[in-house]
């Protein structure tokens, strides 16, 4: 297998790179199982939102960065869209993306009432690993304002190909589509 070295803010990581169906290869970024990374990541992440008032991210890659980023800040809560509706979400928000480079489908995006009630009227901070098409971004900045909050800051860990030019991110480290 081949890998893709990237620097994170002073932290090594050896990415392998996997094809996706569209014949396009990425570097494939993983945070589940890695306390060092993830902590490492959340920690330098936390510094480029410190002045939101809440987070929210997506299931499931961004969950424990999230939590990561939110002890570091002080946060006592953040929110999380998820991806299936549960029971405890009819009285929710929904959303639909366009499919993301990683997924090819469309899906959707839910929040809870009581995630819904945790952004209104706050500077919120959108969460996740990686940022390519921004489709899965879209998703959570329609579901921040359906709750009335207000996108403060879109931070990421990697920035993939042309998502690295955008103006409205921030990221700690840029990888190319292969």
């Amino acid at each position: 297998m081949k890998y893709y070295q990237v620097n994170i803010n002073g932290m090594t990581a050896d990415l392998p790179i996997m094809p996706l169906p569209s014949g396009v290869n990425i570097a494939f970024f993983n945070l589940h199982g890695n306390v060092v990374l993830t902590e490492h990541c959340g920690k330098e992440l936390a510094k480029l939102v410190s002045d939101c008032d809440v987070l929210i991210t997506a299931e499931s890659k961004g969950l424990q960065l999230t939590h990561v980023m939110a002890r570091e800040l002080g946060h006592t809560y953040y929110a999380v869209a998820r991806k299936s509706k549960k029971l405890y979400m009819q009285d929710g928000l929904e959303v639909t993306i366009n499919s993301s480079i990683t997924t090819g489908n469309p899906q959707k995006l839910y929040l809870s009432h009581d995630d819904a009630e945790l952004l209104r009227g706050k500077k919120v901070g959108i969460v996740d690993d990686v940022v390519s098409t921004g489709n899965s971004l879209e998703g959570l900045e329609e579901l921040v304002k359906l709750a009335g909050g207000i996108v403060h800051k879109k931070a990421f860990v990697l920035a993939e190909g042309d998502a690295a030019e955008r103006k409205d991110i921030c990221y700690l480290c840029v990888i190319p589509l292969l």
